[in-house]
């Protein structure tokens, strides 16, 4: 399950030179509801949006319903979960630009967060869905996204990650020979037969522990965000 990641600045899009350079300012590191560049296709135009990290943002939880994270949606019941099903079926397909994204080791026996890149150091993009909200109490509309995932119990790096006896699980990379490919995808079978893991060998990843809550970073972070961050409430999503 992914959580948060490292966002790909504005002066490296030369590599996604298919869609515009974000023209709104976003955080070096993303957290749920935290607003990201997202790629999308919409009627044959590519486009650079603004959107929140998770599926269903906090706000637009209904009251009386407990709090629940849409940052991740899990290939196999994507077309069935309810917080899903809906974008996928009309193949509102995203893809996220980012430089890293982070996932909890255990291997020391408590959560190291590790980050995850290209071999080569540069940026890549993750496959995700995306949708609009209306706010009813203002009319303004905003846009949230979610990343798909799918198992990764046999990747020789991804396996790693997640408590131990937990099903590993891994975002999917889409390789930048296949933006375009995947933006404009006709079903949600040719879809799916995106959703593969990324070779190994063009994958690196190295320990990136959080700095001390007492670090000046730590302390700006939102009380909700550095819970997150804490990584010991990993799903396996």
């Amino acid at each position: 399950m992914c959580t948060s990641y490292e966002s790909n600045p504005k002066d490296r899009f030369d590599v996604f030179s298919l869609f515009p350079v974000p023209n709104f300012d976003y955080k070096p590191e993303i957290y749920k509801d935290y607003a990201a560049p997202i790629f999308r296709r919409i009627d044959g135009e590519y486009l650079t949006d603004a959107a929140t990290f998770g599926m269903v943002p906090r706000k637009f939880i209904p009251k009386g319903v407990k709090a629940f994270d849409t940052m991740n949606a899990r290939s196999e019941s994507v077309g069935q979960k309810t917080s899903f099903r809906t974008a996928w079926n009309k193949l509102q397909l995203a893809l996220i630009p980012c430089r890293r994204f982070y996932e909890p080791d255990y291997e020391t026996g408590k959560a190291v967060r590790w980050r995850i890149g290209m071999a080569d150091g540069g940026p890549l993009a993750i496959a995700g869905l995306w949708r609009e909200w209306r706010d009813p109490a203002d009319g303004s509309t905003s846009t949230s996204f979610t990343m798909l995932t799918v198992n990764a119990d046999d990747h020789p790096l991804m396996k790693r990650f997640h408590r131990p006896g937990a099903e590993k699980r891994s975002v999917v990379i889409i390789p930048p020979t296949e933006y375009e490919d995947w933006l404009s995808c006709k079903s949600t079978d040719e879809a799916r037969s995106f959703l593969q893991l990324y070779p190994v060998e063009a994958m690196h990843a190295e320990p990136f522990p959080l700095p001390p809550q007492g670090h000046t970073k730590a302390k700006a972070m939102p009380k909700d965000d550095l819970a997150q961050a804490s990584l010991l409430a990993d799903d396996g999503g």
